[in-house]
């Protein structure tokens, strides 16, 4: 089975992809700027992790290194802000780097491994406060940082091999930190997409946005 590299994925919708993953036999790696964190959750899952902060790009080549053959992406690490945007410069880098240029950087680094072994899938976590269809309402940069991911994977989704599937999902509102205890959707309910993602058989769609597995507007 396949190496599956899971960003953020020692806890909320990181781990439980993570999780689902691992039972269905995938080689799980997860990628946590914690070390404690990412080890404590790979022992309780039965998978690998490695030490991955976006914010520190100069070292994402050494984590796909340690990573192994990746063929499943999973850029699911995020963070928000709710100070606007105008105000927290700081913050639109930082939100920009984490969302946008990390995953961008670990497409890059994964991408030409994936199109040698001739299959490859990537999977980008965004939300449905980065979709112009649904106004671009997200608090700070948040929203803003998912409508460049969303773009950074209809693009790529053009440019990359038919063997490569590029594909972005929106999770709803999960009960994660992120999320609250209120949120509609658990971590394993939203996950149950990512994973179909990050599955997909040789005809499946590249290039879409998705919620629930149904195709949602950008």
């Amino acid at each position: 089975m396949a190496v599956a590299l899971v960003t953020g994925g020692n806890r909320g919708i990181g781990r439980a992809i993570s999780a689902a993953l691992a039972r269905q036999g995938h080689e799980v790696v997860i990628g946590a700027r914690d070390p404690a964190a990412g080890r404590a959750a790979a022992d309780e899952i039965g998978c690998r992790s490695v030490v991955l902060d976006l914010e520190r790009p100069q070292e994402l080549s050494e984590a796909v290194a340690e990573a192994g053959e990746v063929s499943i992406l999973v850029n699911n690490a995020g963070l928000l802000r709710k100070v606007p945007m105008l105000e927290d410069p700081k913050g639109f880098a930082a939100a920009m780097q984490v969302m946008v240029r990390g995953p961008y950087e670990l497409i890059r680094l994964t991408a030409p491994g994936m199109a040698a072994r001739g299959r490859g899938r990537i999977v980008n976590l965004s939300s449905g406060y980065g979709s112009f269809a649904r106004g671009l309402r997200g608090p700070g940069a948040y929203g803003v940082a998912k409508a460049a991911l969303n773009a950074l994977t209809l693009a790529l989704s053009q440019q990359l091999p038919a063997t490569i599937k590029i594909n972005a999902m929106d999770p709803g509102w999960v009960r994660t930190r992120m999320g609250g205890p209120d949120a509609s959707s658990s971590p394993e309910e939203s996950a149950e997409t990512a994973v179909w993602l990050a599955t997909l058989p040789e005809d499946g769609p590249t290039g879409g946005f998705f919620r629930r597995r149904e195709r949602v507007g950008w």
